[in-house]
This record gives structure tokens, sequence and C-alpha cells, in this order.
């Protein structure tokens, strides 16, 4: 019914994928891939959404990037619609972010986000930041998992939730970093990521 509504089965998936995703950039290889769809199909999509200004694109080392564009003045009901979480009968192949699902298996985490490389900010110099009590042995296989999927290596930084609280409370240069840069939020308990006021 959602591909009746919106036209296509790939621009759902494309949608999922995006809303899914705030923050985060993907090239054209990557999202076939991810969305397990016709390259032609994928580009005319983009095309589609690019025009009607609901994504936005960006050239780095001769990669064409896609993201989500939030300013766009339908973002919020769309997100709702096609956020993380939502949809899901709709497109059984599109699971958007099934790494938030595996999080869980790593111990008790109290904030996980991406950035660098998957946000396309390099402040931080890592790509993944775990907070919490980690089980290290689950946290390998979890990388491993992820660095397969994403065909490439991850930076990764974890730590306590009280030495995240005190490296915000003394300002520390890495907290003010990750604070500043471009993150995807997977999970945030007690809303430390939250902007202040």
């Amino acid at each position: 019914m959602i591909e009746q509504l919106f036209g296509s089965k790939t621009r759902v998936k494309l949608l999922q994928l995006f809303y899914s995703n705030p923050n985060r950039s993907f090239y054209v290889r990557e999202i076939t891939r991810k969305i397990d769809e016709q390259i032609n199909s994928v580009r005319r999509e983009l095309a589609n959404l690019l025009s009607i200004g609901i994504i936005s694109s960006d050239n780095t080392n001769n990669k064409l990037y896609y993201e989500v564009d939030q300013s766009f003045d339908y973002y919020k009901p769309l997100s709702a619609m096609f956020g993380a979480g939502t949809v899901k009968a709709a497109v059984k192949t599109a699971r958007p972010n099934p790494s938030q699902d595996n999080l869980k298996a790593l111990g008790n985490v109290e904030l996980a986000l991406y950035t660098g490389q998957f946000t396309r900010d390099e402040k931080t110099g890592v790509d993944l930041l775990l907070v919490g009590d980690i089980n290290q042995a689950q946290l390998n296989k979890y990388v491993k998992e992820l660095e397969k999927k994403e065909g490439k290596e991850i930076r990764y930084t974890v730590m306590a939730l009280e030495d995240f609280k005190y490296r915000k409370q003394i300002s520390d240069r890495f907290i003010a970093n990750v604070y500043e840069a471009k993150t995807q939020i997977l999970v945030d308990k007690h809303d430390l990521m939250k902007p202040k006021g």
C-alpha cells in the first residue's frame, strides 16, 4: 500500500534509508547495496527526491553523496512516517538500521552514536562512540560485523558513563568535539546529547 501511495518501491526504500539515518550521507553504490535495488531505478528516484528538495547532494573525493535535507518543509511528518522503526511491514527487505538492535548485546549502552566517516565530519577522529558498561568480547564482534557491512575500518571509542559526564563537566576537547560534530544518535538513554536550553 505504501508503494502505491508513493508510486515506487525504490522511493519508499530510499525514504526509509534516509529518514532512519539523519545526518548520514550515502553514495549511489552504497545505497543500491543497502536497499537491494537496481542502480538505474535508484538514480532515477534520487533525482526525483533531489528535485523536490527532500534530499541534498554534495561532492566529496569525486563521489556524489546524498543525505536527507532536514530543512525541508515536510521533514518532520516524513520523518514520523519513514524514520527508524516505522513502516516495517511495507518493505521487508529495507532494514535501515539493524545495528541499533545489535547494540543490546553489548551490555548497558547509555549512549551510542555515529560520526566521522558515517556523517562525513572528522572533528572527533572517531566513527562510533559508545558510553556505558560494554562487554569487550561482544564489542569486538559488533565492530567486526559493522566493518564487514560497511566495507571499511571503523574507529571507535568506549567510555563509562561517569567518565563521559566528568569529561563533559571539565570541557574535555574530545567531548566538546562530539557535541560540535555532525552525529547520528543510535541510543541516548539520558538525553546526554540533547542541546542545553
